[in-house]
């Protein structure tokens, strides 16, 4: 029996159901229900019947998942597939904004931790992040982990005041202005799109900002036949899946996330056999971390 074969049996024994994000290998993605973006996939999570969760991504997914859907079990390919950048804000920092700050919204990446989730008045992906913080009514912003989301949102709602973290996505942030250029001058009638999680320069350059579903939707409507593609390289399945006749590009860089390729078939089909990678939270931590999750979805719908 191949390694596929099995995944699909295995999922019938499990009553289980495969999310998987866009930057996991190719393979994965070719035999998982649903592939998405991180909003997607929380929405997705809220509607599965099955009683079995296995997210292919990296564990902030696997708790939101969790989070979201106490009553199912949610399990994990890799325990150690961890995204840096969900870690990378501090509580007291946090508390520290609120005393000095009286109207304060803290806004939290969904690329967080469920801990950090549970400081946060709402949270938000690179979807929606733009929408949801300029329907808040506050007016002063902590946006947390990620200081280059922040800073595009700000940029996109003007009218607020924003206070940024120092968080980072070490792949997003390698991706230099002068790889773009460099690939644009190798491409020139190529589009620059770009997730706005790198950097202001980078961002500069683009055609097009936005999360991996919008870049994806972009190439796929846009009269371009050529794009030079400044996010995680995962992307290229789907893009190239839904535009054949079309040519996608590197910024040049080494654009993949080593903990997104943790995940492989044979991670897959061992995780539902064993169901021993389970996602277990605090029911503290996760009611707390349950309420901007629960605004995101009511404010990004």
């Amino acid at each position: 029996m191949s390694t596929i074969d099995k995944i699909r049996e295995l999922k019938k024994q499990r009553d289980a159901v495969i999310l998987a994000h866009y930057y996991v290998d190719d393979e994965v993605q070719a035999i998982a229900d649903y592939v998405g973006d991180s909003f997607y996939l929380s929405k997705v999570a809220t509607t599965v019947e099955a009683e079995t969760i296995l997210f292919c991504g990296v564990s902030f997914m696997g708790e939101s998942a969790k989070i979201l859907n106490p009553e199912k079990t949610v399990i994990m390919p890799d325990m150690q597939a961890d995204c840096p950048m969900a870690h990378m804000a501090e509580s007291e920092k946090i508390e520290k904004m609120r005393r000095e700050y009286e109207d304060l919204a803290v806004v939290c990446y969904i690329n967080s931790t469920a801990e950090l989730k549970t400081y946060a008045d709402v949270c938000v992906t690179s979807s929606n992040a733009v929408k949801i913080v300029r329907a808040l009514p506050n007016r002063h912003i902590y946006f947390i982990p990620d200081k280059n989301l922040g800073r595009y949102a700000a940029s996109q709602v003007p009218e607020k005041h924003f206070i940024f973290n120092e968080g980072f996505c070490h792949v997003h942030t390698g991706i230099l202005a002068e790889h773009v250029r460099t690939a644009k001058e190798a491409h020139p009638d190529a589009e620059i799109l770009v997730h706005p999680e790198c950097t202001p320069d980078v961002t500069a350059l683009a055609d097009y900002i936005g999360s991996t579903s919008g870049i994806i939707d972009f190439a796929t409507a846009s009269a371009a036949k050529e794009f030079i593609i400044c996010t995680e390289t995962g992307v290229l399945y789907e893009l190239k899946q839904k535009n054949p006749q079309k040519r996608f590009y590197s910024a040049g860089h080494r654009q993949f996330c080593p903990d997104m390729k943790r995940i492989s078939l044979e991670k897959v089909a061992d995780a539902l056999e064993s169901m021993s990678n389970t996602i277990e939270l605090e029911e503290e931590t996760r009611l707390l971390a349950l309420r901007p999750l629960e605004r995101m979805l009511a404010l990004g719908n």
